[in-house]
C-alpha cells in the first residue's frame, strides 16, 4: 500500500558496505596533484592508480585479485615526462589503458593479462596534438577505438587511435574545460567550462548544438549525461559558494529543470551515473560521505535516497563497470575509494538488501557489453547506434581477451582474437600427422604461429637470443616427442578411431581409411571446424552414438568398396589405352597398302604417312 507523500522505490534502502581490510590495496603512494581528477580507473581485470614519483609521471596497474600490501618497488608505467593527470580503460578491451599528462601528450598502453613484469616505458601509440597539458580523457561508449581528450589549450580532440589521427578538433571553448560526458549512443558530447557555460556539442563536426549558463560559482562544475533520457546532471557552486546539483534538458539549456543546494563545503562534487538503476552517486573531494539520488522522468526529477558516511576523507573514486559486480550479493555499484590522508584504496559496495541470494532480475537489467556497436569508420561517416547489451544472469564477471600488436608498416594497432587463433593453430598442427618411419620422412615445415607480443616479432628478434622451447633430453637429435609418438603409433587418435570402429581390432582391412579424410578440417570454417573435430572423437557409450557409429562404419565400408571398383575400372581403361597406343605405333611403322579397307582413324594415319613420304622425297 502506497501512502500519500511516500514514493515507492526498490532502491530506497540501498546501503554502502566497505570491504574488509584484507581486500584493501595498501602502501600505494597516491598522487598529491591538485588536479580535479579521480586518479583511478578500474575494470574487471585491473586497477590503475596514478602515483607520486620523483620525476616525470607514472601510474601502477594492479590485478584485482592481488589485494593487500603492495610492494614498494612495484612495476610502473613510466613513459610520460610530466605528471599523469587522468587515466581511462578502454571499455571494449580490458588490456588497453589511455593516459593524459602535463607533457601535452596522450599515450596508449597494452597491459598483459598477468600484469607487468618490468617497468613499461614504450607505449602502443603516442597521440600528439595539444599545445598544453591534457587533463581529461573520455572513451566513446559505442564506437571502437574513438578517444576524446581535452587540454588546457581549451581544445577538445577526437582521436582514431588505430591510426593515431585526429577525427575532429573542437575549438569553441574560451577557458579551461572542467568535464566531458557522452550520451548513451555517443552522438552528443556535453561539457562544462570555466566560462560558466554548459554546452552540448556534436563531436564529429564540433558544432554547438545548445548552450546555456551553468552554475555561477568560481570553482569547477561537473556534468554527466543521464543515459538516453535526453537530460544532463550537473554539480557546481552558486554565487555564494554553496554546492549545487541540477538537472537540465539537452535541447534547452536556458534554465535547469531542477536545481538544489547541497551544503556549504568547499570540495568539488563529482557525479557518477548508473543507467541500469537510474541512480546518481555524488562524491565530494575531501568529504567522507557519498550521497546517492534516483532520477525520474517527471517532477521533482531528483529524489534523494540516502548517503554512505565514513570518517576518512576521499581524494578520488574509481568505478567498476556493471559487468564486474557481484550479482549474488545484490551489489549494484562498486567504488574504489582513494583515501586522502592514507596510502590506501578501499573498495565500497552499494547493495540492495534482499533475503534471497538468487539472481534478482528487477535490479539487474541488461547492461553494457564489452562489444562495440560500431567501427571507428562507421561512426566517423555519421552512423549512430545503441550500445550492445548483455545479461548479468549469464555474463557476470565478463572480461575481454584481445591482444594487440602495433604494426609500424601499417602505422596501426591490430587486434586479434586469442581464443580463435589458438583453436585454429591447434587444428592446423594436430590434423596433419605423419605415420611413416622417420627414415622415410621429408623435413617438415614448422606450422604457422601468431605473434601476440605487444610490439610484434621484429622488436624481439635480437641476435644471440634463442626463444625456442627447450628440447627434452630423452629424445634423439632432430626428433621431437610428437614425432616419436606418431612414428611408433602409440596412443594416437587414429589408433583410437580404428579400435572403436573395428571393435577393438587394428587388423580390419575394410577400415584402412585415408588419414586426410579422417582429419580433414578447414581453418576458414571457424568454430564449426572445432565442433566437428571435437564431436568426431567423442566416445560417450550410449546407444544412440553406437548406432550412429555403426551406420558411419557401413557407409565408410561402402564408399571404400566403391573406390576400389572405380580404381579397378580405371586400371582396365589404362591397360586398354596402352594396347591401342601400341597398335597405332605398329600401323604408323607399317603403312597399309592402297585399296585395303581400313577405318577412318587408320586412313588418317595412312594419309599422314603418305604426306611424310612425299615431303622426304621432295627434300
Amino acid at each position: 500500500m502506497n501512502f500519500r507523500g511516500i514514493r515507492s522505490s526498490k532502491f530506497r534502502h540501498v546501503y554502502g558496505s566497505p570491504a574488509k581490510k584484507d581486500k584493501w590495496f595498501e602502501n600505494i603512494r597516491i598522487s598529491r596533484n591538485a588536479h580535479d581528477s579521480n586518479y583511478c580507473a578500474v575494470n574487471p581485470k585491473f586497477l590503475g592508480l596514478v602515483v607520486e614519483v620523483g620525476g616525470g609521471g607514472s601510474f601502477v596497474v594492479l590485478q584485482l585479485e592481488k589485494t593487500g600490501r603492495v610492494d614498494h618497488n612495484v612495476y610502473k608505467v613510466s613513459g610520460h615526462s610530466g605528471p599523469v593527470l587522468d587515466i581511462k580503460w578502454n571499455p571494449f578491451n580490458d588490456n588497453i589503458i589511455a593516459s593524459a599528462s602535463e607533457d601535452s601528450t596522450v599515450k596508449l598502453w597494452y597491459i598483459p593479462d598477468g600484469g607487468l613484469n618490468a617497468d613499461l616505458r614504450e607505449p602502443l601509440i603516442n597521440l600528439l596534438g595539444h599545445r598544453r597539458k591534457v587533463g581529461i580523457l573520455e572513451w566513446h561508449p559505442t564506437a571502437e577505438n574513438i578517444l576524446v581528450s581535452a587540454g588546457y589549450d581549451h581544445v577538445i580532440i577526437v582521436w582514431d587511435i588505430t591510426r593515431g589521427v585526429q577525427v575532429s578538433r573542437i575549438d569553441v571553448h574560451t577557458d579551461t574545460i572542467y568535464s566531458m560526458s557522452f550520451n548513451r549512443s555517443g552522438s552528443y558530447l556535453a561539457t562544462t567550462c570555466k566560462d560558466k557555460l554548459l554546452r552540448v556539442l556534436d563531436p564529429r563536426t564540433g558544432k554547438v548544438v545548445s548552450q546555456g549558463n551553468s552554475h555561477q560559482g568560481n570553482k569547477a562544475a561537473k556534468v554527466v549525461y543521464l543515459g538516453d533520457t535526453g537530460t544532463l546532471f550537473t554539480t557546481g557552486f552558486s554565487k555564494f559558494s554553496d554546492r549545487e546539483i541540477a538537472v537540465w534538458k539537452e535541447d534547452d539549456l536556458s534554465a535547469p529543470l531542477r536545481i538544489d543546494s547541497v551544503d556549504s563545503s568547499s570540495g568539488v562534487l563529482i557525479p557518477f551515473y548508473d543507467n541500469d538503476t537510474k541512480m546518481v552517486y555524488v562524491a565530494g573531494k575531501g568529504d567522507g560521505n557519498v550521497r546517492y539520488y534516483e532520477i525520474i522522468s517527471e517532477q521533482p526529477y531528483i529524489c534523494y535516497l540516502s548517503q554512505f558516511i565514513s570518517g576518512a576523507p576521499q581524494k578520488g573514486f574509481g568505478v567498476m563497470p556493471k559487468r564486474g559486480v557481484e550479482v549474488n550479493n545484490c551489489e549494484i555499484f562498486r567504488f574504489f575509494k582513494l583515501h586522502a590522508t592514507k596510502d590506501v584504496v578501499e573498495p565500497i559496495s552499494m547493495i540492495v538488501p534482499r533475503k534471497s541470494d538468487i539472481f534478482q532480475q528487477d535490479i539487474y537489467p541488461e547492461t553494457l557489453a564489452p562489444i562495440p556497436a560500431l567501427t571507428a569508420s562507421e561512426w566517423i561517416s555519421g552512423k549512430n547506434s545503441a550500445p550492445v547489451l548483455l545479461s548479468l544472469k549469464t555474463a557476470s564477471k565478463t572480461r575481454t581477451f584481445k591482444p594487440v600488436v602495433y604494426k609500424p608498416s601499417e602505422n596501426a594497432i591490430v587486434t586479434s582474437e586469442r581464443n580463435n587463433d589458438k583453436k585454429f593453430m591447434f587444428l592446423l598442427e594436430e590434423t596433419k600427422p605423419d605415420y611413416r618411419p622417420l627414415s622415410e620422412r621429408k623435413e617438415s615445415k614448422p606450422s604457422p604461429q601468431i605473434d601476440h607480443r605487444p610490439y610484434g616479432a621484429e622488436t624481439y628478434q635480437k641476435a644471440g637470443v634463442d626463444y625456442s622451447r627447450p628440447k627434452r633430453l630423452d629424445t634423439p637429435d632432430g626428433v621431437s616427442e610428437k614425432d616419436m609418438k606418431t612414428s611408433l603409433n602409440l596412443g594416437t587418435k587414429f589408433q583410437e578411431v580404428q579400435k572403436k570402429w573395428s571393435g577393438g581390432s587394428l587388423k580390419t582391412t575394410e577400415l584402412e581409411l585415408e588419414l586426410d579424410y579422417i582429419y580433414k578440417t578447414s581453418l576458414i570454417s571457424g568454430s564449426n571446424s572445432v565442433k566437428t573435430l571435437s564431436s568426431r572423437f567423442d566416445y560417450k557409450d550410449n546407444k544412440e552414438q553406437e548406432e550412429e557409429q555403426d551406420e558411419l562404419k557401413k557407409l565408410l565400408n561402402k564408399q571404400q568398396r566403391q573406390i576400389t571398383n572405380l580404381k579397378t575400372q580405371v586400371e582396365k581403361k589404362d591397360q586398354r589405352i596402352l594396347e591401342l597406343e601400341e597398335q597405332v605405333k605398329i600401323l604408323s611403322r607399317n603403312p597399309t597398302p592402297l585399296g585395303t579397307p581400313v577405318s577412318a582413324p587408320l586412313n588418317a594415319l595412312h594419309s599422314l604417312a603418305e604426306i611424310k613420304d612425299i615431303g622426304d622425297s621432295s627434300a
